[in-house]
């Protein structure tokens, strides 16, 4: 059986749906901490237990009888991030787990100025010292983090932020179709994956270029001051520790940490990845609805 983790939040629904494409429902169970959020994945007939990486307790049941098991990352980060992760994987090892698989990041890295990633590489080492075969999912920057970073641009023409770099978006529904392949049909190799990245790598510049070409209106790109942005976030109610979280994400894209690129997830989708102007058109066209609604 293949337990997948997470399997109400958007990544761990998608890599769900998309394996009950290849795999029979019985196949398939789901450890989630709210099992009445999976009641229509029951009903398909994939296992739904309750399993809560702060309540490791709870694993053992949600876990048994699994030939695989995707720890799928939670929205944390620092110690409380890697105490759960490390949770997940020992109950995933302790319930006789022939693989683990944890959804890690293309950037994970001990040294990494974006908080995620040091403790992405936290997990990855630990996950290697379990002895059981593994794969570390290194997934591309998330290209739905996008429309965070717009802030009011298709209102106000500027799309404001810190300096940054080039990033490699890839979509979640992409990562999503490539893990559950990898499920289906696991990799002879262990250890991180290739980065799993949209083929090319875009910096708000581009975005706003992007921008500007769909809606037919000038989306300027305005370079914001690090110091004036993050006390802006702060003035608008941002607690100051998840401002300068925010802020590591553009000291890790001016270094260049999210740029890489790299086939292995064209390879394992059989198509082109979703560009990233498909996303901004989508998001454009939603902003203009809203306008004239």
């Amino acid at each position: 059986m293949i337990i997948v983790t997470g399997a109400t939040g958007q990544l761990g629904r998608q890599i769900v749906e998309r394996l009950l494409d290849r795999v029979p429902a019985e196949g398939i169970g789901v450890s989630v901490r709210d099992p009445g959020r999976a009641a229509d994945l029951a009903a398909r007939g994939v296992r739904v237990r309750r399993g809560d990486f702060a309540d490791p307790e709870t694993l053992a049941e949600s876990f048994a009888g699994a030939e695989q098991v995707l720890v799928v990352s939670v929205d944390q980060t620092g110690p409380a991030a890697i105490a759960r992760h490390t949770a997940a994987i020992d109950a995933a090892r302790a319930a006789g787990a022939k693989r683990i698989l944890y959804t890690s990041h293309q950037a994970a890295a001990a040294s990494s100025a974006f908080a995620p990633m040091p403790d992405h590489a936290a997990t990855e080492h630990h996950l290697a010292g379990t002895g059981v075969p593994y794969t570390a999912l290194r997934n591309g920057f998330y290209a739905g983090t996008i429309a965070h970073l717009l802030g009011r641009a298709l209102e106000t023409g500027e799309l404001i932020a810190p300096a940054d770099g080039p990033v490699s978006w890839t979509a979640h529904a992409d990562l999503a179709e490539a893990t559950a392949a990898i499920l289906a049909n696991p990799l002879d190799a262990d250890g991180p994956t290739p980065p799993l990245t949209a083929p090319e790598a875009l910096d708000l510049a581009d975005v706003a270029a992007l921008l500007t070409d769909l809606t037919g209106r000038t989306v300027r790109r305005v370079v914001a001051e690090d110091e004036e942005w993050t006390a802006s976030l702060t003035s608008h109610g941002v607690p100051a520790e998840q401002a300068s979280m925010l802020l590591g994400m553009f000291t890790a894209s001016r270094r260049g940490e999210f740029a890489t690129t790299d086939p292995t997830l064209e390879r394992l989708l059989r198509r082109r990845p979703i560009p990233v102007r498909s996303l901004l058109q989508d998001l454009a066209r939603n902003a203009g609805a809203q306008a004239s609604g």
